[in-house]
């Protein structure tokens, strides 16, 4: 029981915390006045606290939320259907397929609501062919791994090819950044087109969380458990390309989440979904927090966020894998 009460209050008081923290610092109490001045009118702070607050920080934090929660979860739901603990939300090419729509819409000259649209519709398109390609009679899940990666290629050499005509002074630059990954451009106007899709996919596989832990069984033994194992591999690969896909279309490529926070919460709370779901959902937002704020503060000049979840992921990956053993699922 402490630890449900813990998992739901951690990531308010990491997003609390976080919002204070910066090169303009303020204090719980002056972010909290803050806060609750927009409902009531009345706030003690400054203007600049005010307007930091609720126009930089807040729609950044949210979204740092929604990426980690969302990232987390395709990950852990992607490694129990192919029962492989180095499973990531890239594995059927989505991140792949959503870059090149996001850098084909940069090429292009969108706004920031058409490249993330470009960038979903890329994303989900990339499934489609990986699954149209792998799937099949007589044909296992390796097989439809095997696709992601043939398409993930593909879609990767789609993107050499947009920075090939990108103009080298203006697009190239732009496409370059994008693709590092970052929450610099979170906004309401963005996360009201992209946090919907991410909210609903964690919502539909924290609802058949009890179900997930037959994904990785045969046939066979799925349908005298009464499952139709076909469905419930459809309906979790469609969650988790959802979310990847929206994800990556708001902030670029963001590596290592949907890889270490499963693995780190299997490692806590085993391989039962019914606790290791909402783990994964807590602890992936409550990191993405902790590192986008390292990314804004460290420097002058915001670092991107992937090269923060490089540095800080393979050298703790490497950690958990010798204290259990190796990688077990």
């Amino acid at each position: 029981m402490r630890w449900k009460i813990a998992l739901v209050i951690l990531p308010f008081v990491t997003a609390l915390i976080a919002l204070g923290i910066g090169r303009y610092f303020m204090t719980p109490a002056e972010v909290l006045d803050a806060i609750l001045g927009r409902f009531t009118g009345r706030y003690e702070v400054s203007d600049m606290a005010y307007k930091t607050i609720w126009n930089l920080r807040i729609p950044r934090i949210l979204l740092a939320l929604l990426v980690g929660a969302g990232l987390s979860t395709a990950g852990c739901a992607f490694q129990s259907l192919f029962a492989n603990p180095l499973a990531t939300p890239d594995t059927l090419g989505v991140a792949s397929g959503a870059s090149f729509g996001a850098a084909l819409g940069i090429l292009l000259g969108f706004d920031m609501l058409g490249m993330q649209t470009t960038s979903f519709l890329m994303g989900a398109l990339a499934v489609a062919l990986t699954w149209l390609g792998g799937s099949g009679k007589s044909r296992g899940l390796s097989s439809v791994v095997l696709s992601g990666i043939m398409m993930g290629s593909l879609f990767n050499a789609l993107v050499s090819l947009v920075k090939y005509l990108a103009d080298a002074e203006t697009q190239l630059p732009a496409i370059t950044y994008w693709l590092m990954g970052g929450l610099n451009s979170a906004g309401y106007r963005s996360l009201l087109f992209g946090a919907p899709p991410v909210i609903l996919g964690i919502f539909l596989l924290f609802c058949i969380r009890w179900r997930m832990n037959l994904l990785p069984l045969s046939e066979d033994e799925s349908k005298s458990s009464g499952i139709n194992l076909y469905v419930l591999r459809g309906v979790t690969i469609i969650c988790a390309t959802v979310i990847t896909a929206s994800c990556v279309s708001m902030c670029g490529q963001v590596g290592w989440v949907g890889l270490l926070i499963p693995h780190m919460c299997r490692m806590k709370f085993g391989s039962n979904h019914m606790s290791l779901v909402p783990a994964s959902i807590s602890f992936g937002a409550v990191f993405m927090v902790i590192v986008d704020t390292a990314a804004r503060t460290m420097t002058a000049s915001e670092i991107p966020v992937s090269i923060l979840t490089a540095i800080i992921g393979a050298p703790f990956f490497i950690i958990l894998m010798r204290k259990s053993g190796g990688w077990q699922l």
